[in-house]
């Protein structure tokens, strides 16, 4: 009977003792979920008045304290967004790229995504001489389009997509322009060619075309340089390069502003009688 009763003492002590540790847990975890709060809320306030890596510290802080939390995920990417917002791009990308990894399901994934190809593109500053960040928001967004066509987001990156074709046409064209200047006239032909095959969407594809025509009746090809000035007639005969073309095989042609211009020229002859 002593022992039963003992048995019964002990069961009841671990009982009340489990409760008072689940009761110390809960008010630990409630303990840091305030603490979290009250960081996220400072770096908030941070940002706001314009402190941005102690605002980011504070985001990186309240993630840290309650990482299980809904609010985690919502610091770190504001800590990314508040790099970005500054311009510190490489430690924005490095606060995307781990949400990306530490995050993978939740719900804001996308505009992690987004926002780190705005990182990339942001980063370009001569597209001429640096590819990489253009390549990479190129990549980026081309992601985002396939993997998130519904998005908020998808319709930005097809529209900053076009802008990087663009860029990238424009680089071809800066190479093509050194090529004629060295007289290597096969290599700027080659990289006209690029624009028109690669960038045909551009706006450089009717002066690329213009400079085949050219380039290529320079050199004596005279069967290819029509050919181009035909596709440069036919898709854009009212433009100013398919007139430049168009005079290369007709040099008495003047141009409406030709004629223009000599209209001017004899009018000041003119008046300079009265002087």
């Amino acid at each position: 009977m002593f022992y039963r009763i003992l048995n019964i003492l002990i069961f009841c002590l671990l009982t009340i003792g489990c409760s008072k540790k689940e009761k110390v847990s809960i008010i630990e975890e409630k303990d840091f979920e305030l603490q979290m709060i009250s960081a996220f809320r400072e770096g908030y306030k941070e940002f706001q008045e314009g402190d941005s890596l102690y605002a980011a510290k504070k985001f990186n802080e309240a993630e840290l304290l309650y990482p299980q939390s809904e609010w985690a995920p919502k610091a770190a990417l504001m800590a990314a967004y508040v790099y970005y917002a500054q311009d510190y791009y490489y430690d924005a990308e490095f606060e995307l790229n781990r949400f990306i990894k530490t995050y993978p399901n939740d719900k804001n994934i996308s505009y992690a995504h987004f926002l780190l190809a705005i990182c990339y593109y942001e980063k370009i500053v001569d597209e001429k001489k640096d590819l990489a960040p253009l390549l990479k928001a190129q990549n980026k967004f081309n992601f985002i389009v396939k993997e998130y066509p519904n998005s908020d987001f998808a319709l930005d990156a097809k529209y900053k997509l076009d802008l990087i074709q663009d860029y990238l046409a424009q680089k071809e064209m800066y190479i093509a322009y050194h090529y004629i200047k060295k007289k290597k006239w096969i290599a700027a032909i080659n990289r006209y060619k690029t624009v028109i095959e690669k960038y045909e969407k551009t706006i450089f594809v009717e002066e690329a075309l213009h400079r085949l025509v050219e380039l290529h009746y320079k050199i004596g090809l005279v069967a290819e340089s029509k050919k181009y000035a035909s596709i440069l007639g036919y898709n854009y005969d009212s433009s100013l390069w398919y007139e430049k073309s168009y005079k290369i095989f007709n040099t008495q042609y003047k141009s409406q502003l030709d004629i223009k211009k000599e209209k001017k020229s004899v009018f000041k002859k003119f008046m300079k009688i009265f002087n």
